[in-house]
């Protein structure tokens, strides 16, 4: 049984429950989508590409250093209001 019909990389969930380790497979290579009542609902990435995605690359302070932005001479102005007064 191959994935839906719309792509080799789209699944119904009835497939890919009755597929998965295909699913698992395939996902290795390329991700791959399952559709509840034919709208996209979950993408199945390999354990490595969700690694990819999902590592921190850099510091905040890296990439401040790396922003376009960076020298714009931005005049950028704060409000001085005075504190709100809370009951506590």
């Amino acid at each position: 049984m191959r994935p839906s019909s719309h792509d080799d990389k789209s699944w119904t969930v009835a497939n890919a429950k009755a597929k998965l380790s295909e699913v698992i497979e395939r996902a290795q290579s390329a991700p791959q989508t399952i559709t509840r009542n034919g709208k996209p609902s979950v993408v199945v990435v390999s354990a490595e590409e969700w690694q990819k995605k999902t590592s921190r690359k850099g510091s905040l302070a890296q990439f401040l250093m790396e922003s376009p932005l960076r020298g714009a001479d931005l005049d950028v102005e704060r409000q001085r209001d005075e504190p709100r007064d809370l009951p506590l």
